[in-house]
């Protein structure tokens, strides 16, 4: 979670909202980390969890990530949990819940909700969840000041 509270960080400091992730390896071995940039990159789908998918299937050369787990600051969103589905990770773990969009626990209950998908992952939450939401949450309060 560290590797992904910089990734956090950096979002930060570039006006982003502060979310950050990391793709371990089949190894545990960290294969690439991302932050948020929909604002800076005009593309609604830059989300850090996508971002970091994206460059993992270059790296690896298939669209398909198997034995992957990444690890995020923020519970993902439907789209993000689309796209870790499709990669076919095999794990996640996130810290702060998003209880106004995400698709883990927080609006929906995965994969409770989504028995028809044809992937399923283990995740873990609340790992440093206070610190992923502390950042948020100074950020949004710098936002509305």
């Amino acid at each position: 979670m560290d590797r992904a509270l910089e990734q956090a960080l950096i979002a930060r400091d570039h006006e982003e909202v502060p979310v950050g992730a990391v793709l371990l390896d089949a190894d545990g071995a960290p294969l690439v980390r991302a932050s948020n940039r929909p604002i800076g990159s005009k593309d609604p789908s830059a989300h850090a969890e996508i971002l970091a998918l994206r460059e993992a299937a270059h790296l690896k050369d298939n669209y398909r990530l198997p034995g992957t787990v990444l690890i995020c600051t923020l519970e993902p969103c439907i789209m993000c949990l689309g796209a870790l589905t499709q990669a076919r990770v095999a794990g996640l773990v996130f810290g702060a819940r998003d209880y106004r969009s995400g698709a883990v626990v927080s609006r929906l209950s995965y994969p409770d909700d989504l028995p028809w998908l044809n992937h399923h992952f283990w995740w873990v939450e609340g790992v440093r969840a206070d610190e992923c939401g502390s950042l948020l949450k100074a950020f949004f309060s710098s936002r509305r000041s």
